[in-house]
């Protein structure tokens, strides 16, 4: 607790992608959308400090951590709540369908994206900032071929000769979460297993959208769930009085 004094208001910051943004996929107007049960609007409601969301759908570490230092500019904030990977450890699958012959690259590469994390959390630390680190949900790899190939066998055959088996991109997603918690525990950052709890969920698929890797609104409520709870067990000072459950 040294590194979160107690009497104190304090000010929360969300850097992240189009899922702390609140994005999902709205299966009545077939399009994207910007849920208001967000995981972040969920937690605003139980903390006493402010939240502000600078994150940006489409948004990578690299393009997030550009921004940071004028989001924190604008309003500095005690905490910071870093979410990201899902972009960074995506691929270009309409170049993966018309050329499965060819190597190709996530957005970000592995090694890249762990150098930029850590320099991103000892930047923080030395503006006495508290960053908070977040794993990430795990991906429906079914629902999510079938999605990077709009529904076409087709492009879905000529990805999977890429690929190799489905299963491989729920791994390629996976390591990049792992870095997440490697990263924290080299740099002694404080981090939530938000994988986890979709993990210990009977089916955590019922929690994604249809694309296979926004959570639903559902979804955002176990990611509030798992934080709010978080906060209770060592930081109960931070939420308002009788507000540390939300409920399942």
């Amino acid at each position: 607790m040294s590194d979160i004094p107690v009497e104190r208001k304090f000010s929360f910051l969300v850097s992240g992608d189009s899922i702390s943004r609140g994005v999902i996929y709205d299966e009545d107007k077939g399009k994207y959308s910007v849920s208001q049960n967000s995981y972040v609007a969920l937690v605003q409601k139980k903390l006493k400090g402010m939240v502000r969301n600078a994150s940006r759908f489409g948004n990578t570490l690299i393009r997030g951590i550009t921004r940071l230092g004028a989001d924190i500019a604008k309003s500095p904030p005690d905490i910071v709540l870093i979410e990201y990977g899902g972009n960074d450890c995506d691929f270009a699958w309409d170049e993966i369908a018309a050329h499965p012959e060819l190597p190709h690259e996530p957005q970000t590469d592995l090694s890249v994206f762990e150098g930029a994390l850590k320099r991103t959390i000892a930047e923080l630390k030395d503006e006495d900032i508290v960053p908070v680190l977040m794993t990430l949900p795990p991906l429906d790899a079914d629902s999510f071929i079938k999605w990077v190939s709009k529904q076409d066998p087709r492009l879905e055959s000529s990805i999977m000769r890429w690929l190799g088996s489905v299963t491989k991109i729920y791994w390629w997603q996976e390591r990049y979460s792992s870095s997440i918690i490697a990263v924290a525990e080299e740099t002694k950052t404080r981090w939530i297993d938000i994988r986890g709890a979709f993990l210990r969920t009977p089916d955590y698929t019922g929690l994604i959208c249809r694309d296979g890797i926004h959570p639903n609104e559902l979804g955002h409520e176990l990611i509030a769930k798992t934080i709010v709870e978080y906060i209770a067990k060592d930081f109960s000072f931070l939420l308002s009085e009788g507000q540390e459950q939300i409920p399942a």
